[in-house]
């Protein structure tokens, strides 16, 4: 079968095409023909080396891609009973485990990460949903502010942010947003109450919204000790690239790692529904041919993008 991947770490022409043994699912595992894999930052890493302090003992070639979505065309023993060939789903996918990454045109995967793809939306659309939303909901759900609170969310304009600021909305929590001059109207229309500028002023302009800080805080752009102030004394700061502290007046730090809901079917779940209600909207900035993985890591690298590029496998 066709994938894309690396042989040696490196910049975006690192990436090659690649022919792999096609891979059979094995028990409580379904194989996935893949359509469509959405290109994330954590691919980049992959493809630079970023992850392979978590991948001792593996050896090339390394493929990436945490998002696929397509339709079951294997079931292995004992695969969960919800799901059937023919069926078009969804699935997150851990690339740095053996079986490696969704930038191929057939996965194996446990049948708990797969879940059905959101009624009417595209492959493409769908394959952006999973890592970015799951990311979101631990985020939330790390901070804990009860319903009828208050929650600041940076880094609202992008993939992980945006969706907070619509999970946090769907939560019933009144939602502070940063946004740039060019995208206040796109975080609005995630559902934000207030936006303010983003930088490195944040965490002041939020205070002079709330004075007393907010007691939740998703740091969506990674300013980490920058938005700190924004959070009230023993307040809570959802990270999500793997700052843990210390924040200091009692402030929770909660590192998120998506990896952690790997198998969580019934937030993955939750996640689908949502955006087939259109709670949670699914953006696709482009969709590129596989053989173009490298521009579309070009792309992403050079920022601005706003939703997901995507890798067409179909």
């Amino acid at each position: 079968m066709k994938a894309i991947g690396v042989e040696e770490f490196g910049g975006p022409d690192a990436l090659r095409a690649l022919e792999l043994p096609e891979p059979q699912a094995g028990p409580g595992e379904v194989r996935i023909r893949v359509h469509a894999a959405a290109v994330n930052p954590t691919d980049v890493m992959l493809r630079t080396g970023g992850h392979a302090v978590r991948m001792p003992g593996r050896r090339p070639p390394l493929v990436p891609g945490m998002d696929a979505a397509g339709v079951i065309d294997q079931l292995g023993p004992g695969a969960d009973g919800r799901l059937s060939v023919g069926q078009r789903v969804i699935a997150l996918v851990l690339f740095v485990g053996p079986r490696g990454g969704a930038y191929a045109e057939r996965i194996v995967v446990p049948a708990a990460s797969v879940v059905p793809a959101p009624e009417g939306a595209s492959f493409a659309e769908a394959s952006t949903l999973l890592m970015n939303a799951m990311t979101a909901r631990l985020a939330l759900d790390a901070v804990a502010v009860p319903a009828g609170g208050t929650v600041a969310v940076t880094g609202a304009a992008g993939a992980v942010g945006g969706y907070a600021v619509e999970l946090a909305t769907a939560d019933g929590l009144t939602v502070i947003a940063d946004a740039a001059a060019r995208d206040v109207e796109r975080v609005r229309g995630f559902g934000a109450d207030h936006i303010v500028e983003r930088g490195a002023e944040v965490a002041a302009r939020v205070r002079t919204l709330v004075p007393d800080g907010v007691p939740g805080l998703v740091d969506g752009s990674n300013q980490t000790i920058e938005v700190v102030p924004a959070v009230a004394d023993g307040g809570a700061l959802a990270s999500l690239r793997g700052w843990a502290g210390p924040a200091g007046r009692g402030v929770s730090v909660h590192p998120v790692m998506v990896a952690d809901a790997l198998t969580d079917t019934e937030r993955l779940d939750a996640l689908s529904r949502q955006a087939a209600d259109g709670v949670l909207s699914l953006h696709v900035a482009d969709v590129l041919p596989a053989d173009e993985a490298a521009k579309a890591h070009r792309l992403l690298e050079a920022g601005g993008v706003r939703g997901r590029l995507v890798l067409d496998f179909s």
